[in-house]
């Protein structure tokens, strides 16, 4: 499923919900398998949330951190890398950023079908 992240802080954030999930559980929320298909993060805890994520994202290892045995190995294409969490987490982060700073609340919802 398709989810939309709303905030009167920022643009519209649009992900699937199987890659929200990882984030939103770094944010603090407590889900298991499955994200609710509305939800909010309030204000009173966005402060919180963000600071989750980017704990979650100071232990990723970092992808492109370079070693030594793969200088001599063909680079692979950026399309057949895996997306890593923190390229992932960094568009709903900065939803949340803003909307720490105006105040505001995060909304997700299913995304609209056209």
């Amino acid at each position: 499923m398709l989810v939309v992240f709303h905030s009167k802080a920022a643009a519209e954030v649009l992900m699937f919900s199987q890659h929200a999930l990882p984030i939103l559980r770094a944010a603090g929320k407590p889900y298991t398998d499955t994200l609710p298909e509305r939800g909010v993060i309030t204000r009173d805890h966005l402060a919180a949330a963000i600071q989750g994520i980017e704990q979650a994202i100071s232990v990723e290892p970092d992808p492109h951190a370079v070693d030594d045995a793969d200088e001599n190995d063909s680079k692979t294409h950026p399309i057949s890398e895996p997306v890593s969490f923190r390229r992932r987490a960094f568009p709903l982060l900065a939803m949340l950023r803003l909307s720490l700073e105006q105040d505001a609340d995060v909304m997700w919802e299913p995304a609209p079908i056209w």
